[in-house]
C-alpha cells in the first residue's frame, strides 16, 4: 500500500518513528513526504520548539540563506534525514507561486526532560512589540530574577526547587496574560503599524509565557514524583496538541499536513511509560487531536526490527516486531496487520536498553493505529 491511501478525508497525517535514534526513519519519511507533495500536501510539522522553527521555516522558503544553531531544538537540527529534507524543501519552492510553496512547522514546546527555560526572552519580546501600550512600564528583571533559578535542572525531580509557585511567578502570569489581551485589543493599530506577521509572532511570544509560566507552576506542584512526572508530560503534550491545531487552522486552505515525531506523541491512546521504576501515564498529543478531530487524524506507527545504529539485535521471537514481514522498509495496513499476527498472542519486546531510547510495539498501539511503517534492519 501507498501513503495515497489515506488522503482521502484527512487533514493530518501522523507518521512516528519508534526512537530518535534510527536514521532509516527520518530518510523514510522524507520519501513519503514527496510522495505527499506530489498529492497535495503543503505543510510539514515536525517535534521541535514551535517558535524557533520560524527560522527554519524562513529557510526553506527562500527569505534567509543560514540557519541559526538553534533552529532545532532537542539537538535535531544534525540528525541524518533532517537536513537533507530542508535542502529538499528549499529547492521544491524555488520559484513556486506562494500557494504551491510548502512551508515547516515546529510543533513542541521550548523544553527539554531536564528542565524549562526562563520566561524572559519571551516576555521581553512582547514588552518591546507592546512598548507604547503597556503602562506602567514592567520591571522583569525583578521578578524574574536569575533565569538559572528557572533552569534548574533539579527543579524537575524537586519541587522544593522550582520557582514556578513563587508569589514574583504568579505574578508574571498574570501579566503574560495582561499582555496577551493588550495584543488583540490593540491589533488593528498594531498591525497597521508593523505587520501581521510581526503582530503573529508577537503572540507566539506571549502564548509561550503562558504557558511556560503554567509549566514551571506544574512542576513547582507538591505531588508524588510519579503523579507530578506524569503531569509535566500532559503538559507538554497538551501544549503539543493546541500548537498542531493551531498549525491546521493556519494550513486548511493550502491542504492537508504530514507531522512527524515520536510514536508516544502522535499515538491514539494514553501513553505510557516506565522510567526508573516509575508507572507513568499521561493523553498524548495524538489522542487529544484524535479526540477533536476525528477521522481527519490518520496516524501511522514506526516499528523497528534490528538496527545497526542503536546495536539492537533482530526482535526475539513471539513479539509484535517479529511477526512483521522482514522485509527492509513495509508499510501495512490494518488487513496487513491483523494478517500478519494472526490472532496469535504476543509479547511486548524487552530485549532494548534505555539509552537507545526505543519504544517497543504492544497491543494498545497495534489497536488504535492506521498502519504500521516498519523497518526489519
Amino acid at each position: 500500500m501507498t501513503v495515497s491511501e489515506f488522503l482521502a478525508t484527512r487533514d493530518l497525517l501522523a507518521l512516528g518513528e519508534p526512537t530518535h535514534g534510527e536514521p532509516a526513519f527520518a530518510f523514510a519519511r522524507n520519501e513519503i513526504f514527496q510522495e505527499l507533495v506530489s498529492a497535495g500536501f503543503r505543510s510539514f510539522a515536525y517535534e521541535s520548539d514551535r517558535l524557533a522553527a520560524l527560522a527554519i521555516d524562513a529557510y526553506v522558503q527562500g527569505a534567509t540563506d543560514e540557519l541559526p544553531t538553534d533552529a532545532f531544538s532537542h539537538g535535531f537540527g544534525t540528525l541524518p534525514g533532517n537536513p537533507e529534507l530542508l535542502e529538499w524543501l528549499r529547492l521544491h519552492n524555488l520559484d513556486r507561486p506562494l500557494p504551491e510553496r510548502v512551508t515547516f512547522h515546529g510543533f513542541d514546546a521550548p523544553l527539554e526532560m531536564t528542565g524549562a527555560p526562563s520566561p524572559r526572552r519571551y516576555l521581553v519580546h512582547v514588552l518591546a512589540y507592546l512598548s507604547e501600550h503597556v503602562d506602567p512600564p514592567v520591571d522583569l528583571d525583578e521578578l524574574i530574577g536569575a533565569d538559572t533559578r528557572w533552569a534548574d535542572p533539579s527543579a524537575i525531580m524537586d519541587h522544593t526547587r522550582s520557582v514556578g509557585r513563587s508569589p514574583e511567578a504568579l505574578r508574571l502570569r498574570g501579566i503574560a496574560d495582561d499582555l496577551r489581551t493588550a495584543l488583540y485589543a490593540n491589533a488593528p493599530r498594531l498591525v497597521a503599524a508593523t505587520s501581521l506577521a510581526e503582530w503573529r509572532r508577537a503572540d507566539l511570544h506571549a502564548d509561550v509565557a503562558v504557558r511556560l509560566l503554567g509549566y514551571h507552576a506544574e512542576a513547582a506542584a507538591p505531588a508524588p514524583q510519579a503523579a507530578r512526572t506524569s503531569r509535566l508530560l500532559g503538559v507538554r503534550d497538551a501544549w503539543m496538541a493546541q500548537n498542531l491545531l493551531e498549525i491546521r487552522a493556519q494550513e486548511q486552505h493550502r491542504g492537508p499536513t504530514l507531522v512527524y515525531a515520536n510514536n508516544r506523541h502522535l499515538q491514539r491512546h494514553p501513553s505510557t511509560w516506565n522510567l526508573a521504576g516509575m508507572n507513568l501515564e499521561w493523553s498524548s498529543a495524538g489522542s487529544i487531536v484524535a479526540a477533536l478531530l476525528g477521522d481527519r487524524y490518520a496516524v501511522i506507527i514506526g516499528s523497528l526490527g534490528a538496527s545497526a545504529a542503536l546495536n539492537l539485535s533482530t526482535p526475539p521471537a513471539g513479539t509484535f516486531e517479529a511477526a512483521l514481514p522482514a522485509t527492509a522498509r513495509t508499510l501495512l495496513d490494518r488487513a496487513t496487520i491483523d494478517e500478519a499476527l494472526n490472532g496469535q498472542p504476543m509479547t511486548v519486546r524487552t530485549d532494548m536498553t534505555p539509552e537507545q531510547g526505543y519504544f517497543p510495539l504492544d497491543q494498545e498501539t497495534i489497536a488504535h493505529c492506521d498502519a504500521i511503517l516498519h523497518i526489519s534492519s
